[in-house]
């Protein structure tokens, strides 16, 4: 932000006589310690960081404002590195944003909390509070005190809700229909759209799968595994009942890499020669002393793989170590002679999931290795994707009776395209999530905000007072949303708005944009539907971060 200043040496400034120079000695130090936040008469001081905190949080709205809805664009993000990311996420983009402004950096934490609580909407969250300052700065600018405002907003935010849940549809979990639209609205407006048929019915049958309909009010996304494998196109994205890894078969000692009927076991320790825990040199001066220590790791590792083979293990799973090689070619060599398949460089953080998915327990030491830790799988092998993509190894044929975990193999031809299409089925899981912790759905397309927007308008008339202008405010505010589709979608947003709040007051309380047709219509017949949970924490959330900046009137700097 540019701040003007004047030169404080210029002639007009500088002190006439000695009685001058007092107040100007304060004001100098005044710019020196608040860098210009001079102590004004009044509540001036209050209204300038007001004033500079709702530019700050309303620059970041705008950054985010035209990557809203299904023909939003994208935006190109590129770290120090010199890496670039691209998404119209709204979470992803804020993340990555260097913002130094704490205001700007509270709409951030909005978007982010957005993102934890429905997964979905983390866009028109802060553009719907950006709407919500600017509304604020025209009251502020007439005069009303901003205590008043605050209070106006959280009476107007109850009744939203109000308004939303009346609108809502009820939704039964059984029923996979209704989940997949809201599955395919959430997904097209993503950079993926094309392929949201395909990757619709994935997210809503992952959820299905870790959940009873009857009886879940929520689901642990941690029990759905997204693989990454670049390669191939986002249409070989599948889901897959079993597990997926994407590390490779060890088998520099040609071990198998087939094995059904298998007993996979996952070790948490090396199957290496042991180290000292010092670092230390000895020193070999003979022949003999040379093979002894030769022969000992043989016979250790022998040993070793031995005792893991006694068990009847003949997968075994490594964990990443990081001190020293997890597993040698010796070890390797003695493995393939077992026939132990081996994959190596398991992730730390996968442990958990893989356990609960095979039902076997992580051994830490060669001790606690027996056969009750041991899972089962019909069949494991490695599936050959191409001569440059590597290889992923598959788990088929777990036991059912194994915590319901399920895995999602995404494909896609180049990196960015993978974590995108990645961050995408992550929304749509959300999406059906939130249907799951709230079962009810409403429109989308702008048309509950219209609703709302016009319900509060007419109640606002109701209420008298100051209180009446800052809900009508409110309402006018919520406008933004319809008006930034159709302004992305290029059409004439003025002409739009009004034909859609026409619509709205006539009664029509699923009219919204189509963007596809450039028209208003029944948006719910058009199977453009969201979870009310979407759109109920947003208006909430967005209304909490509004008041908190309003309450704001100085920023104090320590030293």
């Amino acid at each position: 932000f540019l701040v003007a200043r004047t030169p404080l040496h210029s002639a007009e400034h500088s002190p006439q006589t000695a009685e001058d120079v007092r107040p100007y000695r304060a004001s100098m130090a005044a710019a020196a310690y608040g860098q210009g936040s001079m102590q004004k008469v009044g509540d001036e001081k209050g209204k300038d960081v007001r004033s500079t905190n709702i530019l700050a949080a309303r620059a970041v709205a705008d950054t985010v404002r035209t990557s809203l809805g299904p023909k939003g664009m994208d935006k190109m993000i590129q770290d120090p590195k010199g890496e670039v990311l691209i998404s119209n996420d709204g979470a992803t983009i804020l993340q990555q944003m260097k913002l130094s402004h704490p205001t700007a950096k509270m709409m951030v934490e909005l978007s982010k909390a957005q993102d934890v609580e429905a997964g979905d909407g983390t866009t028109s969250v802060v553009v719907i509070a950006g709407a919500l300052l600017q509304a604020a700065e025209r009251l502020l600018d007439k005069g009303i005190h901003p205590q008043v405002i605050t209070e106006a907003f959280l009476i107007a935010a109850e009744k939203a809700d109000e308004i939303l849940t009346s609108v809502a549809v009820p939704v039964n979990l059984g029923n996979r229909e209704q989940l997949l639209q809201s599955a395919m609205t959430s997904l097209n407006s993503k950079v993926v759209s094309q392929s949201a048929g395909q990757l619709a019915p994935i997210a809503v049958d992952a959820v299905l799968k870790v959940i009873d309909p009857a009886t879940a009010t929520n689901v642990d996304l941690h029990d759905i595994r997204i693989t990454k494998k670049l390669g191939g196109t986002t249409d070989d994205t599948e889901l897959v009942d079993g597990l997926v890894l994407t590390q490779k078969v060890s088998r520099g000692a040609g071990g198998p890499s087939r094995i059904e009927k298998a007993k996979i076991g996952l070790i948490q320790f090396c199957l290496s020669a042991p180290k000292t825990d010092m670092e230390s040199n000895i020193q070999v001066r003979d022949y003999q002393q040379m093979d002894r220590l030769l022969r000992e790791e043989r016979t250790i590792l022998a040993k070793m793989v031995k005792q893991i083979a006694k068990t009847g293990c003949n997968v075994l799973l490594i964990q990443k170590s990081i001190l020293r090689d997890a597993v040698n070619d010796l070890s390797l060599d003695f493995c393939a002679k077992a026939k132990i398949l081996v994959v190596r460089d398991i992730e730390r953080e996968d442990i958990e999931f893989i356990s609960k998915m095979l039902g076997v327990e992580a051994a830490a030491s060669i001790d606690s290795f027996t056969p009750e830790k041991l899972g089962e799988a019909d069949l494991v092998h490695e599936e050959n994707l191409g001569s440059d993509l590597g290889s992923i190894v598959r788990f088929k044929g777990l036991p059912k009776s194994l915590g319901g975990c399920v895995s999602i193999l995404v494909r896609a031809s180049n990196q960015l395209l993978l974590d995108e299409t990645e961050r995408s089925i992550h929304d749509a899981l959300c999406v059906v999530r939130s249907l799951v912790k709230k079962k009810a759905l409403i429109a989308g397309g702008g048309a509950p905000e219209m609703e709302i927007s016009q319900k509060l308008t007419v109640w606002a008339r109701t209420l008298g007072g100051i209180s009446a202008v800052c809900v009508e405010a409110y309402a006018e505010a919520l406008e933004i949303v319809p008006y930034t589709l159709a302004e992305n979608a290029g059409m004439q947003p003025v002409e739009i708005v009004t034909k859609l709040r026409a619509a709205h007051v006539a009664g029509e309380k699923y009219a919204g944009i189509n963007v596809k047709k450039g028209a208003i219509c029944n948006i719910y017949e058009e199977h453009v539907v969201q979870p009310l949970l979407v759109s109920a924490s947003c208006i909430s959330m967005a209304t909490e971060t509004v008041r908190m900046i309003l309450k704001i009137d100085d920023i104090v700097l320590t030293r």
